[in-house]
């Protein structure tokens, strides 16, 4: 069978190269599958000319987030108007499975890593077999869904197919907003997290396991990058990078061992309880520039209402660490958690302006399907993922309003960014290219709308 791998055009100041559907992408070709990847993000496609361009495919697999579950809804549609078998896969699917075939009107919804189970369904279909019975896949009126079990072993599966998600071929709109170097391309080197932060849906998807790649592998990886595709910087994806001080170290080394001109970022945030000194220092001299960390809240209140287990001194202590050894701090914060107040929002405030921190990322929290404020906060139907997802708020707490949520979000913005040594960093970062993606930047964050606070 012939497949195609799509996401829908959906509002996103991030397009980057879809690491998930070019995992499976590779491991369906690896199997004998002629599968091809058509990023509607990437391509800036509607759905009608994106469906147009699926009409050669037997099946068509759509990656959905819980953020454009519509677009996702639109395309199915389109696709089954043109007689096409549609699998839906990612972390929504994931979750809900259940509801997506139901929303969407899909044939199939792949729950967990889609790589094996995609593939096993695409060659039942083939047989003329309708894959009831396979692990991971739920198929319409299915009953019973039977778990997929995860890899084992990450080394096992083969590189993500690069040629389909060439880095050279995507905006400069990169996490972070602005790096160092282009081409960038996302690098995973572990899958999951352990941990039970109430705000994040991991938990549900990963079942509270975290998996490595060797340092060999992802340096493999890497180096065909950089020789294949002129890649000079890598995002690292992982939610826990640093977690297991070893796998960091071996990595670090590998990549000094084979002097490879490359620099790298941890765009996507680490743990503050898992880094020290020598491993900063020792992440420094491999390439490493950018590190983010998930701090979410300044209020020890907010802190320990998510779950987060950890306290404000060891994050202080984690972003110190990290600026004196030379690398651009920055920190993710979320406004509008349960218990948030204004005095929590001034507390957070009070500590991210207070810290050694070069960038920091204000958002509002997005209730996660999976995640177990969604299982708190709800029910919530599906007008729910209407809205623009961590830039309008998911929840209001009491005593607080959404337009007061909003101008927080605009304060703390423009409080912490117009300051010199913010600006020096995003100025000396930026790149003349980038300058359509920095204006969508600040008009979806709103740092220059001064009648919001």
């Amino acid at each position: 069978m012939n497949v195609i791998l799509t996401r829908p055009r959906y509002h996103s100041h991030l397009i980057t190269p879809p690491l998930g559907m070019g995992y499976v992408c590779a491991y369906m070709r690896k199997n004998g599958i002629a599968t091809t990847i058509i990023d509607g993000l990437k391509e800036n496609i509607g759905n009608n000319l994106l469906a147009a361009r699926c009409a050669r495919a037997d099946s068509v697999g759509i990656f959905c987030m819980s953020a454009y579950l519509h677009a996702v809804i639109d395309l199915t549609a389109r696709l089954k108007q043109l007689g096409k078998i549609v699998c839906i896969g990612g972390p929504h699917a994931t979750v809900m499975p259940r509801q997506t075939l139901e929303v969407t009107g899909a044939d199939y919804a792949i729950v967990g890593e889609g790589e094996q189970s995609l593939t096993e369904l695409v060659l039942a279909l083939g047989r003329g077999e309708n894959g009831s019975a396979i692990a991971g896949v739920l198929g319409k009126g299915q009953s019973t869904l039977t778990a997929r079990p995860f890899f084992k072993s990450l080394d096992e599966l083969p590189f993500p197919a690069w040629d389909q998600i060439n880095p050279r071929t995507y905006p400069k709109a990169p996490h972070g907003g602005v790096v160092r170097k282009f081409p960038v391309a996302p690098v995973i080197s572990t899958r999951g997290c352990p941990f039970s932060c109430s705000f994040c849906a991991s938990p549900r998807i990963w079942r509270n396991t975290i998996r490595f790649r060797s340092a060999p592998n992802v340096v493999d990886e890497i180096e065909m990058l950089v020789r294949d595709f002129s890649v000079r910087e890598i995002h690292f994806e992982d939610d826990n990078f640093t977690l297991k001080e070893e796998h960091a170290v071996l990595i670090c080394e590998e990549i000094l061992r084979r002097k490879l001109n490359i620099c790298w970022a941890l765009p996507n945030g680490i743990r503050v309880d898992a880094v020290a000194p020598p491993l900063l220092r020792l992440m420094r001299r491999a390439g490493c520039y950018s590190v983010a960390f998930g701090i979410e809240s300044g209020s020890q209140k907010i802190l320990d209402n998510i779950g987060k287990k950890t306290d404000l001194a060891r994050m202080r202590a984690a972003i110190t660490m990290a600026a004196r050894a030379g690398l651009i701090t920055q920190a993710f914060i979320i406004f509008g958690l349960p218990g948030e107040t204004a005095e929590t929002i001034k507390e957070t405030m009070d500590f991210v302006m207070a810290a050694p921190l070069h960038k920091a990322q204000f958002l509002l929290l997005d209730v996660l399907p999976g995640s177990a404020l969604w299982d708190e906060l709800g029910p919530f139907d599906i007008s729910y993922f209407n809205k623009r997802s961590y830039q309008e708020a998911g929840f209001i707490p009491q005593g607080l309003t959404a337009e007061y949520l909003a101008q927080a979000r605009s304060r703390a913005f423009r409080r912490f960014h117009l300051r010199p040594r913010q600006l020096f960093t995003l100025l000396r970062l930026a790149k003349i290219g980038q300058v359509k993606t920095i204006a969508r930047r600040l008009k979806d964050f709103s740092m220059l709308d001064f009648g919001k606070g």
